[in-house]
């Protein structure tokens, strides 16, 4: 399923590459898609099972009669899962929002440019969603969310740092792999224990859009004061902090998954 976010957003990247080649107005560009978008929305949600989302209401009143209430905001493994998740969907949801601007104020390349250069990046994204689920069967959550966190670390230091557009370019591509497999582990790791499983992966995706929505906005403002290319130094504090504390999606020991 990310991997066909990522998919989505791809060639939304490379449509408005051409949109801006083609020096398409951006109303019309938007409407066009808004209208592509209500076609594919309206076309395909019946095949939708009647019933996906909900609960068997059986087992979900055994829960409640059985079960004390589940507050995850205080179970330590559930914020350290959020920490990552904050750290990664901070990562992601920068680049989704800055990357284009910063290519083309840091290392001067047009706009059609710097939304190509944001191509790279979704369609590492693509490609480590796809086969990012083989790593963690073979190799565990643990492990290969370190070593995500520190390509991603790599990437990043090449894009603030190289001063260089071609190695800004292999830093932007390494980002994209690092920072693809933390938020889709972190709800994983949240759904391990099937009683408050629900509460658990709500939190964590409360926790990951909220990265999604402030981060970007409190990176403009720092684009402000430093500059867009050093304001990224605070996402890369983000993916540090996340891969400290990545043995938190570790599953518990009753559990004999990876």
């Amino acid at each position: 399923m990310h991997a066909s976010f990522s998919a989505g957003t791809l060639l939304g990247a490379g449509l408005s590459s051409l949109a801006i080649l083609f020096k398409v107005p951006v109303l019309v560009h938007l409407l066009l898609i808004a209208r592509i978008e209500f076609i594919l929305i309206f076309t395909f949600f019946r095949f939708l099972p009647e019933d996906t989302g909900k609960e068997d209401a059986v087992s979900r009143r055994q829960e409640v009669s059985s079960e004390k209430p589940v507050n995850v905001w205080t179970e330590p493994r559930t914020l350290l899962i959020g920490l990552i998740v904050l750290g990664m969907a901070f990562a992601e949801g920068s680049a989704n929002d800055w990357l284009p601007l910063t290519m083309t104020d840091g290392f001067h390349v047009t706009h059609a440019q710097g939304t190509a250069v944001y191509g790279v990046f979704l369609t590492a994204m693509l490609i480590a969603r796809i086969f990012g689920g083989a790593f963690l069967d073979r190799y565990g959550r643990v492990p290969v969310l370190r070593l995500c966190t520190a390509v991603s670390v790599i990437g990043l230091s090449l894009v603030i740092f190289s001063g260089n557009l071609t190695a800004a370019v292999i830093g932007v591509f390494l980002w994209g792999i690092g920072a693809s497999l933390g938020f889709p582990v972190g709800l994983s790791a949240a759904g391990d224990d099937p009683k408050g499983a629900v509460k658990r992966v709500g939190a964590i995706s409360f926790v990951g859009y909220c990265a999604f929505l402030v981060g970007p906005p409190v990176l403009g403002l720092l684009g402000e004061e430093f500059g867009l290319v050093r304001a990224l130094m605070i996402v890369l504090i983000g993916i540090v902090l996340s891969g400290l504390v990545s043995r938190a999606v570790k599953p518990p020991a009753s559990e004999k998954c990876s």
